[in-house]
């Protein structure tokens, strides 16, 4: 792959954030909102439950991950999205990148966009709440990784689908955290669920992390088996997605999609 053409489209990313305000806001804004809000909900849980069980930790803490794995996610999908609103997707496939090439850019645009949301989460539980990561220990680092890549996942299957339905396609892609977060058990254990949503637990990443985050927090430590299987199902995820993604284009320039692409095309 050529790395030029890869940060080619992160820059023009970086073009289009850096020139306007209401594409900088959404960076932090809603992170920020929720890190605010579920603060003095911890806060206030703290001040009426037991002694010794800690509602930031618990809860604060999920969020904060949860967060940054809808913001890699989005991080990928709004990149796509706005070289679509623009009608410009079709002027990169013009030029001689190839597909993994600009998915790859996509990727380099999430890191940087969901970067600063993991910052400015972290500054905000940290200096308001007292929410430190090192109270996870080493795990805090597999747990990022794992949000990370299947976010990166989502992120390109997504993108994959309104390639194959069209730009309306879009509403399909924005419920996708919030149908899957009843599934990883973000704010419970997945023992409380039915026997066949713990079915649909066991083949998702993010389930091995909380499972583990709130192991950590009762005093034990995060299984290493729980931690590589999430790992594993992380990155099968992101090989299934980039062939997802490349067979739909294929199948998009063979088929003549690609050349009706339009918003009023939104199926073939």
């Amino acid at each position: 792959m050529n790395t030029s053409r890869m940060l080619a489209v992160t820059l023009r990313q970086v073009y289009l954030i850096r020139g306007s305000f209401p594409r900088v806001l959404p960076l932090f804004i809603w992170v920020a909102v929720d890190m605010v809000l579920w603060g003095f909900l911890t806060r206030f849980l703290n001040s009426i439950a037991n002694a010794g069980v800690n509602f930031i930790y618990m809860f604060l803490g999920a969020v904060l991950m949860w967060d940054f794995f809808i913001r890699v996610m989005q991080g990928v999908t709004m990149a796509f999205l706005e070289d679509v609103w623009s009608r410009n997707f079709l002027n990169f496939f013009a030029t001689p990148i190839t597909t993994m090439e600009y998915v790859g850019g996509l990727v380099l645009t999430s890191i940087g966009t969901s970067a600063i949301g993991l910052a400015v989460m972290l500054v905000l539980a940290t200096a308001i709440f007292g929410l430190t990561v090192f109270a996870y220990g080493a795990a805090i680092v597999p747990f990022l990784i794992e949000l990370f890549l299947f976010g990166i996942a989502l992120g390109v299957m997504s993108i994959a689908l309104v390639l194959r339905l069209g730009p309306a396609a879009e509403w399909f892609i924005w419920p996708i955290p919030g149908l899957l977060s009843p599934f990883a058990g973000v704010f419970y254990p997945i023992s409380i669920l039915p026997h066949w949503m713990q079915c649909v637990s066991y083949v998702l990443p993010p389930s091995y992390i909380f499972e583990s985050m709130r192991t950590i927090i009762q005093g034990g430590q995060a299984s290493p088996v729980h931690l590589a299987l999430g790992g594993a199902l992380a990155v099968a995820y992101v090989m299934i997605a980039f062939w997802l993604f490349h067979n739909t284009y294929r199948h998009a320039m063979r088929t003549g999609l690609l050349a009706r692409y339009s918003a009023e095309s939104s199926s073939y």
